[in-house]
């Protein structure tokens, strides 16, 4: 069994150990004793040092720690360094997530259903079917609020069968590790935890989203929520040195371009269908009738977009008319047909595309499909050229 030094001390940098067990290469070693947390409770592994090898991973084995190491580890005895940094970093998430999720418990009966310690940021699924923004600011104030008052967390060991007052019912029987913050929150937990919460730092709540009947929170602690905080402002200052304008004025200025541009879109996008029409109509005078008094026509277009719909049926609005539209990426095509052309182009171009493996499909008006290859649209074009000269 393996003695877990961060059980009772989660600012122990430096240890003593004897390898009690190892790998035939020695790159994973079990000791006596450590202060290397391994991945549990959404909270990931520590790295640091084993003697001259690093510890690139830590896995939690029931009663052991497995140490995995960059290099063998040749020593029975050895000496274990934790990178601080890290291992502070997670500390700092890992309580403001107690404070946080107390805190939504608190305001808004809100019970945490998940935690996910990340390497840029943090998650934590709530309980509740939604949250709106004045609630999620509610519960950053308050978080914060607590985090400046620097209130106690104390570790303590208690047994199951006492009346712990845990804010979630552990399913551990035995000694039970609780984690507390004073006068807000209980929890059973084997994560490292700073002493206080002004030791938390900052707490940022970024977004929150709907996902499986639940809600998502992402949010920052400390050093995290500082970094993100400032790259976030660096983000809105460039946008607002865009517009010549100051960070506040920024989200102004960006909704009033957003409108500009949609109705700008608008007016392009009516431009453009009457551009279609009006070249549907020139096409249809410029194009000579020919058997039957029928106009035929086959354009090669690079894409079947909604102008070229509307350039077809613009087409033969004028009578007595069979539009054709290739495209060769991806391999497609359209067929439009007047009513009195004597041609049904949705049944024509759903038995052309059956002889090929090419599927679509319309209405007798209009009809459009897809082709499994260059070939097979060429030779689409070819039989609609046969059907219509017949027509």
């Amino acid at each position: 069994m393996t003695d877990r030094l961060y059980y009772h001390d989660s600012y122990l940098r430096e240890f003593r150990a004897r390898v009690t067990d190892a790998s035939p290469d020695r790159r994973t070693v079990y000791l006596d004793r450590t202060a290397f947390y391994p991945t549990s409770g959404g909270q990931p592994f520590d790295t640091g040092t084993l003697g001259d090898a690093g510890v690139t991973e830590v896995i939690d084995e029931d009663d052991r720690i497995a140490h995995v190491l960059r290099t063998p580890l040749r020593d029975e005895e050895v000496s274990g360094t934790v990178d601080w940094r890290r291992r502070f970093d997670h500390m700092q998430q890992h309580t403001g997530q107690h404070l946080l999720s107390a805190v939504l418990l608190e305001l808004i009966d809100a019970p945490t259903v998940s935690f996910h310690l990340g390497a840029g940021s943090n998650t934590i699924d709530i309980g509740v079917s939604s949250l709106d923004l004045a609630q999620a600011r509610a519960a950053e104030d308050r978080a914060n609020a607590i985090v400046f008052d620097n209130r106690p967390v104390t570790v303590s060991f208690q047994h199951s069968s006492e009346d712990l007052g845990l804010r979630k019912p552990t399913g551990r029987a035995g000694m039970v590790r609780i984690v507390a913050i004073q006068d807000l929150d209980r929890s059973a937990c084997g994560g490292t935890h700073v002493r206080s919460t002004g030791e938390i730092g900052p707490i940022l709540l970024r977004r929150f989203d709907r996902m499986r009947g639940n809600v998502r929170l992402e949010f920052l602690c400390g050093a995290r929520a500082v970094t993100r905080a400032r790259a976030d402002y660096e983000a809105l200052a460039a946008i607002a040195r865009s517009f010549s304008a100051p960070p506040d004025e920024a989200p102004a200025l960006v909704a009033a371009q957003i409108e500009k541009l949609q109705d700008a879109g608008k007016t392009q996008r009516r431009l453009l269908t009457e551009l279609a029409q009006l070249r549907g109509r020139q096409l249809h005078a410029e194009t000579p009738p020919g058997a039957g008094a029928l106009r035929r026509v086959v354009r090669r277009v690079p894409s079947i977009a909604d102008e070229v719909r509307v350039e077809a049926q613009s087409y033969t609005a004028g009578g007595k008319a069979i539009y054709i539209s290739a495209a060769g990426q991806p391999p497609s095509i359209l067929l439009a047909a007047s009513p009195d052309s004597g041609v049904n182009a949705g049944e024509l171009l759903k038995s052309v595309l059956a002889k090929v493996g090419g599927r679509g499909g319309g209405n007798a008006a209009l009809a459009q499909g897809s082709l499994p290859s260059a070939e097979a649209l060429e030779s689409v074009l070819a039989q609609l050229a046969a059907a219509n000269q017949s027509a």
